[in-house]
């Protein structure tokens, strides 16, 4: 009986120390961080090829989107614009990429021309598809083509919307949302640019 006993108890001890081994390895695994950002080769709006070394030393505010997009776009490029502007000469140490998701129409002259409507400091890429695919994958980025029409040209493209910040060793730093405002993005910036 006693023999009986230290078996259970040994099984128990035994049991409890494989769920707790279990729910270690869960917990490192949750835990784990988040990577947002890589590694990216893509043609800038001058036609030079720019990777994300290109921009070491600066921060940066990276958005993806396209030039046809109806709302969400054009308000983020706004609120960028004037988080540029509210920072003042701090705006220097920043600087904002407009990366497309629709590189099949949106070349790197009608980006030039389109990004000039909100701020010129706002740097347009594109690439080939495989290469947004690839720079998309590495923010974690969704993007797909909405049929709106019989044409080829009818679509839309549902996308994240987010806006990336990255520290000048390329990190990650924070997310914002679409309706961040301008000011709160230059406020925040401004914060995170002093700590360094």
């Amino acid at each position: 009986m006693k023999l009986l006993r230290l078996l259970r108890c040994g099984l128990l001890i035994l049991l409890v120390f494989a769920i707790g081994l279990v729910a270690g390895q869960l917990i490192r695994t949750i835990a784990a961080p988040l990577m947002i950002g890589g590694p990216f080769t893509l043609t800038a709006t001058d036609g030079t090829m720019v990777t994300d070394r290109t921009y070491r030393g600066k921060w940066l505010l990276v958005y993806f989107g396209y030039t046809s997009c109806p709302n969400t776009c054009p308000t983020m490029l706004i609120e960028i614009g004037t988080a540029l502007a509210t920072l003042g000469a701090e705006a220097g140490k920043l600087q904002p990429l407009f990366i497309t998701v629709d590189p099949q129409r949106d070349t790197a002259e009608l980006l030039r021309e389109y990004l000039q409507s909100f701020d010129p400091r706002i740097v347009g890429l594109t690439g080939t598809p495989q290469q947004i695919a690839d720079a998309a994958q590495e923010y974690g980025v969704y993007y797909a083509p909405h049929r709106i029409g019989p044409s080829a040209e009818d679509y839309v493209i549902d996308h994240s919307s987010y806006l990336y910040l990255m520290d000048p060793q390329g990190s990650f730093v924070q997310g914002f949302d679409a309706d961040t405002s301008g000011d709160r993005i230059a406020g925040i910036v401004r914060e995170l640019m002093a700590r360094q």
